[in-house]
């Protein structure tokens, strides 16, 4: 048996990142994690994912290298080839985040960990020795999520013909043919990546847009897009049947008041992730779930039962990684008994990295609506800004919507190259209660595309220059 001041269940992005921030703050911190540390983000979403959406681009992108005075060959491109590179770059992040808690003197104990009496904490470890180790001050319960099937659909995850985002980051090589069922962000991620080396995508979402919880104009945008590079998006549409074969998988759709019937070769289930609070002793400990399956825990990352705190997916959405790291920053300041900053849940940004990638701060213009309030709203398109224009990437726009008194920055919403990075501007501007009239006040550098958001900024006030 050891003791330590905190242990973390879970080594994923809020575990990993509350644990060093603990021990930069004096903590004496062990985490548990059975598999490499970083979490499903590291060795099974974001970086992986992103890993091969460089790929993807890069392929896409020479295939107009003629266009900037550039000849190349035959273009060929090898799933296998890019796959292994992306597996490299997920275990180069493990290994940094080993050395940041040799670093930081962090114990990783690995095994899979049960909450016991008190704050302990029940391991059974790589080996399959069994073990109790005791926290002096907390516990956090950082075990994150997974991905879900669709068994009511007739889809159960086989692995071969129905697969999820963890078995398309390891194959061989691209199906001929691949329907996605959900066009939420990794849907449209691995759509985009799928369609660059070679497939026959179609993607399949029940809500009437892709990207259901982005602004109305960004799901228009992207569909657009994908449909100019022969995907087939379906949004509308119902699942009605599914024949999991051994080599293939039937399906039948209804869509737009028609049914459509079609054979693949893998279905990618991409509808959504569910926390891990099985098997972990919750019930035992007297720790509280929401309606919904999810850790019901305060602001300050407290749950039912005193000395446990929970953080990252397993407490709720927003399920992104960088939700889950600041309320690893924020658990670990409580502990500490330090100050700590609220986290202000409607000012977490999405990004979604297909081409066009998609970004997104606050309300879309239909929440807005919906509550009712008086707005204004400015969109300046990639097409006129002239840095989108060297670099041939003019797809997209970005989209501010205001209040119409203040020029309080309601929602902003980018589509387009970058928008991922490009979208922080708004964010430091919302969490510091900017008005678009300072937005526009400070001087963007020329030519960037940058410059779109301070012309969406002017458009929302009715002064646009460039359009």
């Amino acid at each position: 048996m050891a003791s330590f001041d905190v242990i973390f269940l879970g080594g994923g992005p809020a575990g990993y990142v509350g644990a060093i921030r603990a021990a930069q703050l004096g903590q004496n911190v062990a985490v548990i994690e059975r598999e490499g540390l970083g979490g499903t983000c590291v060795l099974w979403g974001c970086i992986p994912a992103k890993a091969l959406l460089e790929a993807a681009s890069l392929a896409n992108r020479v295939k107009h290298a003629a266009e900037f005075g550039v000849t190349v060959g035959e273009i060929k491109t090898d799933y296998g080839v890019a796959m292994k590179r992306s597996r490299d770059v997920s275990t180069k992040n493990s290994k940094g985040v080993e050395f940041l808690f040799k670093k930081n003197k962090i114990t990783w104990i690995k095994g899979t960990g049960t909450l016991g009496s008190g704050k302990s904490v029940k391991v059974t470890t790589a080996d399959g020795k069994s073990e109790t180790h005791v926290a002096s001050k907390a516990v956090v319960i950082s075990t994150g999520s997974r991905v879900k099937g669709l068994p009511q659909a007739g889809l159960e995850l086989n692995k071969t013909t129905v697969i999820s985002s963890d078995e398309a980051l390891v194959l061989a090589k691209a199906p001929k043919t691949i329907a996605i069922v959900g066009a939420g962000a990794v849907g449209c991620e691995f759509a985009d990546v799928f369609n660059a080396f070679g497939s026959k995508v179609t993607l399949i979402e029940v809500m009437p847009q892709i990207l259901p919880l982005e602004d109305e104009d960004s799901g228009k945008e992207v569909a657009r897009s994908f449909k100019k590079r022969g995907i087939d998006v379906m949004a509308g549409a119902k699942l009605t049947s599914a024949k999991v074969g051994k080599s293939k998988v039937s399906l039948t759709i209804e869509a737009g008041g028609s049914k459509n019937e079609m054979d693949v070769e893998i279905v990618l289930v991409a509808a959504g992730r569910a926390a891990n609070i099985e098997n972990i002793g919750l019930k035992e400990a007297g720790v509280a779930l929401t309606d919904r399956g999810f850790i019901k825990i305060n602001e300050r990352m407290e749950t039912s039962t005193k000395g446990i705190y929970a953080i990252g997916d397993v407490a709720g959405p927003p399920m992104l990684a960088h939700k889950g790291e600041r309320e690893g920053m924020i658990v670990a300041e409580v502990i500490a008994g330090h100050k700590f900053h609220p986290l202000n849940y409607g000012n977490v940004p999405n990004a979604t990295y297909c081409h066009p990638e998609v970004a997104s701060i606050g309300m879309t213009e239909a929440q807005v609506k919906e509550k009712k309030l008086d707005y204004k709203v400015g969109k300046f398109p990639f097409s006129a800004n002239g840095r989108a224009r060297t670099s041939g990437e003019t797809e997209g726009f970005v989209k501010i919507i205001r209040d119409a008194k203040y020029g309080e920055i309601l929602g902003a919403h980018i589509v387009g190259a970058h928008a991922t990075e490009l979208i922080h501007e708004l964010a430091v501007a919302r969490e510091n209660e900017y008005t678009v009239e300072e937005i526009e006040l400070a001087i963007h550098a020329h030519p960037t595309l940058s410059e779109a958001i301070a012309e969406a900024a002017l458009d929302s006030m009715g002064r646009m220059i460039h359009a």
